[in-house]
């Protein structure tokens, strides 16, 4: 009897420590998506909330879900290029090839360099990749999104994005606007495509897209999820700035693909 009452107390507290541990990486991975917002704004439009609306609505945001002060703090910083304590932050880059020949591109800003790319190939060794050159398999592109505007899709976008010097102007499904450019002229052409549209600017970046012949289908929903965990482990790291995956949904759950979707930076 007594086996069995300690038998059952395990399991009890086995299962409310894993749905503990299930809460917190969501909470972080929220944190994380918060804090990413925070650095995004900062980084278009400047440090100052008075003068940004969209950093002072992510400020908000980060505030109502309780995101710790020093993150917040870090996350502003790290949107001008420094850490916490002034100093600036090194950008760097790290690819590997994971499991189901799934490419990775990895990009970060750290004060430490060393425990930085040590923690990502620990993550990615544990995960079953390798640190491996794949860089080929990726396009580095600009890449603007612009917030929603009633009225105006890609339609009327393009013509003063392709003037501006856009590439490629497509809409996202929830109205946004996804303009695609040369790297060195994103700002740039952000700034004018706003301008002229009477649009907001969502985002602004570099980013690495896999080219079409590349691609990675998922046909296995294990191997799906533990490359999403992976993805989710990475994301925890300071400072990194965008994760890229060349997979694609192939067969697996329209449901499992979005949320896998869901957590990368393309």
């Amino acid at each position: 009897m007594l086996q069995q009452l300690t038998r059952c107390v395990f399991r009890k507290w086995a299962t409310i420590k894993h749905d503990k541990a299930k809460a917190d990486a969501g909470k972080s991975k929220q944190r994380a998506l918060l804090t990413n917002d925070i650095t995004n704004a900062v980084k278009n439009n400047g440090p100052d909330p008075n003068m940004n609306p969209r950093l002072a609505l992510a400020l908000n945001t980060a505030k109502k879900s309780q995101v710790p002060k020093a993150s917040i703090e870090a996350a502003i910083a790290r949107g001008q290029g420094l850490s916490t304590t002034g100093a600036a932050l090194e950008s760097i880059m790290l690819e590997a090839m994971l499991p189901a020949s799934v490419a990775a591109i990895i990009e970060a800003q750290t004060d430490n360099k060393l425990r930085t790319l040590a923690d990502l190939r620990l993550i990615i060794k544990e995960a079953g990749g390798t640190v491996s050159t794949v860089g080929y398999m990726f396009e580095k592109k600009g890449r603007i999104i612009l917030h929603q505007k009633e009225g105006v899709g890609a339609d009327e976008v393009l013509e003063a994005a392709i003037e501006a010097g856009a590439e490629d102007v497509q809409e996202l499904d929830d109205g946004r606007v996804l303009l695609f450019t040369d790297p060195a002229t994103t700002k740039g052409i952000a700034q004018t495509v706003a301008k002229s549209m009477d649009m907001e600017v969502a985002e602004a970046e570099i980013v690495y897209d896999p080219n079409e012949d590349t691609m990675v289908p998922l046909d296995d929903a294990e191997a799906a999820g533990q490359l999403g965990e992976f993805v989710d482990k990475i994301q925890e790291v300071q400072g990194i700035q965008g994760v890229y995956l060349n997979w694609a949904k192939g067969s697996i759950d329209e449901g499992l693909w979005e949320e896998l979707a869901s957590k990368t930076a393309i």
